[in-house]
């Protein structure tokens, strides 16, 4: 389990570089995704995530160093994250209802965000939602192809937690609650396929839409 210590900023929507410095000034630490659930994709780059959240937002911070890196999607709605090199945060955040979202970014903060309970049924946001998570990443927002030598990024993310409600409109508070997730890096059509995840996932092939597979978040 993950404590995510709740932290305070003078505004609701803080910019990204304010959240970037409140994770050093707040000491959050990082939590390795290194589990190789699957012996036929043993290929482990240095992937990490930290996260914290506030009365209104989900902050998250993934850290990676690979080598090579893939990026080719460049717009949000529509695209194809996980076949670059991408970070991925599934969480199940109701009590009462089962549907997971899966946020998926590629390395230039890039992505999509689907909720539903199944992997099959899944409704897609669109970019009127996903918009609204604010992002920042070391390797700028813009396409540009593949590179072959080692390449480390940091990707920040901001995420108001009223787009969790999508699913629970009841959902409003966060704070003494734990809920179940996980967390991944992959890259599907990279030149070296990988799929790691924090908590280990069981299945025979890869997969990360698991739920019963995930960990657990306490939030403070």
């Amino acid at each position: 389990m993950i404590l995510v210590a709740k932290v305070a900023f003078a505004t609701p929507e803080p910019s990204i570089e304010a959240v970037q410095a409140k994770f050093d000034e707040a000491g959050i630490a990082w939590h390795a995704i290194d589990q190789v659930n699957w012996p036929a994709f043993p290929y482990r780059p240095l992937a990490e995530f930290r996260i914290m959240h506030s009365e209104t937002e989900i902050y998250l911070q993934f850290h990676v160093r690979e080598q090579g890196a893939r990026a080719t999607y460049d717009y949000d709605a529509g695209s194809s994250p996980y076949k670059d090199d991408c970070v991925e945060f599934f969480m199940i955040p109701s009590d009462r209802d089962p549907s997971y979202f899966n946020l998926e970014m590629n390395c230039i903060g890039h992505g999509t965000f689907h909720y539903g309970p199944t992997r099959t049924e899944r409704h897609y946001c669109g970019d009127e939602i996903i918009h609204q998570i604010r992002r920042h990443s070391t390797l700028g927002n813009e396409a540009f192809g593949t590179r072959t030598d080692e390449q480390e990024w940091t990707l920040t993310l901001a995420i108001p937690k009223r787009l969790y409600a999508q699913a629970d409109l009841d959902l409003t508070q966060f704070s003494g609650r734990t809920v179940r997730a996980n967390f991944y890096k992959c890259g599907d059509d990279t030149a070296v396929p990988h799929f790691l995840s924090w908590n280990p996932v069981t299945t025979l092939s890869p997969n990360f839409h698991v739920p019963e597979c995930f960990g657990e978040l306490r939030f403070e």
